[in-house]
């Protein structure tokens, strides 16, 4: 194993937050706040623009705050293309926000920033100023690094990398005709902490991460790593994967193949040594996300995890207290919906063990919103417009208030809205008006 600690000192002050308070210091009479719910905040709604195809989300992002007053107010119109700020990225920006609303974090996403963190003081409306401090991970996760906030309350953001996935005995400089006998195929893993109030790298592991000797024979490998959660106990990192078959006759990656299981590295923290590989045997999909959190801390302290490309539909699974997989909690989108290919888009727990999912499924293009009870381990589609351009795939950003969640709603292209989910019951209400504009959407509330 490679470990290297760095400590960049911080080479500025960091820039100071804005807070929102509310217009009373009389609370009598006044509801009481609900636990988590703040009285008010910045609402940071996020938009990806065109590259070169309708909906690819290639053209970099814009950002664009309102109050939570104007966020809930459909007679409110935002245009984050025309009044928005752009956040530093070639294609879509990863974006992250403060529990308070009041900073925006991002690592630029390819080019010639790609793996450069930055923070973001959000002002309201476009004013978003950047902090003179700033980190590049590039030299060691990639220009192009998935990362995530842990929820440990704005301190940790995880970036993740599997690079130079080879054969063991593939040729090399010094030994072009190797003799060595088959034995895997694997890529070097990076897994590094960023200190997001000081914007230091405060340390980072490389290492292999190996699979069973069968499924390695087999040429089974992990491709990617995303999606990284906290355990309740704050001692261990559960890691996401996405799983890769090598033809290993040929050398060649086979694009179907049968799956064994679903799989998450878990790593001590916050040291990120001693990798071990846990296995599902209810999801046979992949559990990494695209560009959002896939696994949640519940309120009941065990881990529930999203699967996708799953041949049998999307499941939500659970990791108990002691790092393992419940393999008798099962819940299956296919037959919670009684729809068929049930893929999860991005998703998000709020609280008591119900969350809600972006869904697609078989036999349609668009995409739906489900409300979910993790404890009955039901499903029901939530009550909105769903046009035919509605797509969830790029989606990153969801605001969990309290028991409500706020989305963002746009067809490819065309205006949608706000909407704030009761978690509770299942409703909608609608918000503020996303202006859109043709060929771009909406991918995130933060």
């Amino acid at each position: 194993m490679k470990k290297q600690f760095l400590n960049f000192l911080a080479l500025g002050a960091l820039m100071s937050a804005v807070t929102l308070t509310g217009c009373s210091d009389d609370n009598e009479g006044n509801p009481v706040t609900p636990p988590g719910e703040q009285e008010d905040r910045w609402i940071t709604v996020a938009g990806a623009l065109m590259g070169t195809t309708a909906g690819d989300g290639n053209g970099g992002t814009m950002v664009y705050s309102v109050s939570k007053a104007e966020a809930q107010n459909p007679d409110v119109q935002i245009n984050v293309y025309e009044g928005g700020f752009g956040v530093k990225s070639n294609r879509t920006a990863r974006l992250q926000s403060s529990e308070d609303g009041n900073t925006l974090f991002n690592i630029a996403y390819t080019g010639d920033n790609g793996g450069e963190f930055s923070r973001y003081s959000v002002n309201g409306g476009g004013s978003f100023t950047q902090s003179d401090v700033s980190a590049n991970i590039s030299q060691y996760a990639g220009t192009s690094p998935r990362w995530l906030k842990l929820f440990d309350g704005d301190k940790t953001g995880v970036a993740l990398d599997v690079a130079n996935i080879r054969a063991n005995n593939a040729p090399t400089e010094n030994d072009p005709n190797p003799t060595t006998p088959f034995e895997y195929y694997r890529g070097t893993a990076t897994i590094l902490a960023l200190d997001l109030q000081e914007s230091l790298i405060r340390n980072y592991v490389q290492y292999q991460i190996p699979l069973t000797e069968e499924e390695e024979a087999a040429g089974h490998t992990i491709f990617r790593l995303d999606g990284s959660v906290l355990n309740a106990a704050g001692n261990k990192l559960i890691i996401g994967t996405w799983m890769r078959k090598y033809n290993v006759a040929a050398g060649v990656v086979e694009a179907e193949y049968e799956r064994l299981g679903t799989k998450s590295v878990v790593v001590d923290y916050p040291s990120f040594a001693n990798p071990t590989v846990i296995n599902s045997s209810v999801g046979h999909g992949d559990n990494s996300g695209y560009r959002s959190h896939f696994s949640y801390l519940g309120d009941d302290n065990n881990i529930y995890q999203a699967t996708e490309r799953d041949p049998n539909g999307s499941h939500i699974l659970r990791i108990n207290q002691n790092n393992e997989y419940d393999n008798s909690y099962v819940f299956s989108l296919n037959d919670a919906l009684n729809l068929t290919g049930v893929t999860i888009e991005a998703w998000k727990y709020v609280q008591g063990g119900k969350a809600f999912a972006l869904v697609s499924h078989s036999g349609e293009d668009r995409g739906y919103v489900a409300w979910l009870d993790l404890n009955a381990r039901t499903a029901s589609i939530v009550d909105l417009p769903y046009e035919a351009d509605l797509v969830f795939n790029q989606y990153q950003g969801f605001l969990a208030d309290g028991t409500n969640l706020y989305i963002a709603v746009t067809p490819v292209g065309k205006n949608g809205n706000i909407y704030i989910l009761d978690s509770n019951t299942g409703v909608a209400m609608k918000g503020a008006t996303l202006v859109n504009r043709t060929g771009n959407h909406y991918i995130g509330i933060f």
